[in-house]
Formats: structure tokens, C-alpha cells, sequence
């Protein structure tokens, strides 16, 4: 067993037993995890990372961005893992190099979110492109994240599904250039339209005026995946931190923690874990060049 993996497993024992130990040596150097904003703005990390952090003594460096701005770091290089939600956009890096393993995390859902009301109709709509042809033939506000993460992605995608562009009109079509939370907001104040993830809505629902209007199309899926950053990529990656992070992030342990996240306060989880196995082929003291994808 190579001391990577040693402590990898040591660490994913202590955790399953309930311990704390860090390592006696002095603490590691910190893993920077560049992550989408629903994941933070869920509140998601804030029970799954802390755990980690006290067993194994390493601080976890979050940086909440869209998805393509933490694929973009990873590319520098000022990132060691991913947790990322755009699946074309992810394959592109592997394909690139610039990623030693990708492995599926857990899902949710998007949903379309507005005003209880309703004006657009959306509601009485037959399939997703009948509810946004409906909200595009309206008059009604549609506000964007604008900011190349996979939630604005995806809503390109489907506007170009349903043979339709984005209303034109800048009072219509309303560009945020930020993140969940703030774009959920946006659109509760403004009563307007949305595209959201379901756990950062769930999370915020008590403080919107927003309602979903429309759920449950397979093509709202939403699928994230743990990416180790190939070491290449910067001279100051930490790739044995963004395994042992990694590890856990796909371990029983934290899958437990996934599953019952929102539960209690929602009567149902915000995210359903659906770990892929770590497996083998990050190993930094070997010569067996990039793990199968």
C-alpha cells in the first residue's frame, strides 16, 4: 500500500469510528475545492466538509464559483478538486488532461421556479418546451445567472431545445452574473422567472416568493462529479489532499450525511448520493500516468 493510500484509508477508519485524530506530524497543507454556489448556498458543505477537517487536521479551502470558473481554475491550476455539475463541459477537461479522475458524486433536479401566480401558464404546460414556449410567448421576466456556470448552461440548452432563443427585450431577460442565492432573490423581489437547482431553492424557500411551476422532465436531471485536478496543471496543486478529500467525499460516510441532508427540515433530502467507486490510479509515487475516466 502506498502512504497515500495509507492515510487515505486510515482516514475513512477514524472517520467511520467517530474519530478526531489529526495527523501527529503538524497539520497539511490546505486542499482548495473549487465548488458550484449550490452547494454552498444549500448549506450542503457545511455538513459534509467539517468532518473531514477534524480528522484529518487539514483545512478545506472552499471557493464557490459556477461550474465553468472552477473547471477554469483547475485548469490554472488554483484548485486540487472540483465538485462540479457540467457534465460536457467536464468531459472536455478530461479529454484535455487537465483532470487525473473523475468520479459521479450524487444528483438533484433543476426545477423552474416564479411567482405563485403564475402568469406565463406555466403550470398548465405539457412538457418542458410547451412551459417555456408559454414563458416566452408571455410577458413575464425570466432572470439568468449569466455566468457560464452548468445552472446557466443548461438553461441555454433548453431554450435552444424548445426551437426558442432567450426573450431579447432587457427588461424581460434579466442577466444577474451571480450565483443561486443571489439570482433566486433577484427573481423574488422582481417577481420573475427562474431556473434553479432544488436543494438551493428548497434551502431558501422560507425567505422567496417563488414557487416551482414546472418539474420532473428527465432533462432537468442534475448530476455532479468529483474531478482530481492532474497536478500538472500547477506547480501548487495538492494532489494527495484532493484524494484523501475525494475518498471521503465518495465514501458510506459521507453518503449517509447526503441522504439525510434536508430531510428533517424538508421532508425530503436536497441531494441523493449516488457515489461511483474511487478506485484505483492517483497514486503520485507511481508511473502509471493518467487513471481510466
Amino acid at each position: 500500500m502506498t502512504t497515500l493510500n495509507f492515510r487515505a484509508a486510515a482516514l475513512l477508519v477514524a472517520l467511520a469510528a467517530g474519530g478526531t485524530t489529526a495527523r501527529a506530524e503538524g497539520a497539511p497543507p490546505p486542499i482548495l475545492l473549487a465548488t458550484t454556489t449550490s452547494t454552498q448556498d444549500s448549506g450542503l458543505l457545511d455538513e459534509i466538509i467539517p468532518p473531514f477537517e477534524a480528522a484529518s487536521g487539514a483545512k478545506v479551502k472552499i471557493i464557490a464559483v459556477g461550474s465553468g470558473q472552477a473547471l477554469a481554475l483547475g485548469e490554472r491550476g488554483e484548485a486540487d478538486l472540483l465538485l462540479v455539475h457540467s457534465p460536457e463541459a467536464e468531459e472536455r477537461f478530461m479529454a484535455r488532461g487537465a483532470g487525473l479522475l473523475r468520479r459521479r458524486m450524487m444528483y438533484n433536479d433543476f426545477v423552474l421556479a416564479g411567482p405563485a401566480a403564475d402568469p406565463a401558464g406555466m403550470r398548465r404546460a405539457r412538457g418542458l418546451p410547451a412551459a417555456l414556449r408559454a414563458l416566452h410567448g408571455s410577458r413575464a421576466a425570466f432572470v439568468s445567472r449569466g455566468d457560464d456556470s452548468a445552472t446557466h448552461r443548461m438553461e441555454l440548452t433548453l431554450w435552444r431545445q424548445a426551437g426558442l432563443s432567450h426573450p431579447q427585450e432587457r427588461e424581460r431577460y434579466l442577466e444577474t452574473g451571480q450565483g443561486m442565492g443571489s439570482t433566486l432573490r433577484v427573481a423574488s423581489e422582481k417577481g420573475a422567472y427562474t431556473l434553479t437547482d432544488r436543494g438551493t431553492y428548497l434551502s431558501l424557500r422560507p425567505t422567496l416568493s417563488l414557487a416551482v411551476l414546472f418539474e420532473g422532465d428527465p432533462a432537468l436531471r442534475n448530476v455532479y462529479h468529483l474531478i482530481v485536478v492532474n497536478p500538472k496543471q500547477g506547480p501548487r496543486v495538492n494532489q494527495e489532499g484532493a484524494v484523501a478529500l475525494a475518498r471521503f467525499l465518495l465514501s458510506q460516510v459521507t453518503e449517509a450525511r447526503v441522504a439525510a441532508f434536508g430531510r428533517k427540515r424538508f421532508g425530503r433530502p436536497l441531494f441523493m448520493p449516488d457515489a461511483e467507486p474511487f478506485g484505483p490510479g492517483t497514486d503520485p509515487g507511481g508511473d502509471r500516468g493518467a487513471p481510466d475516466q
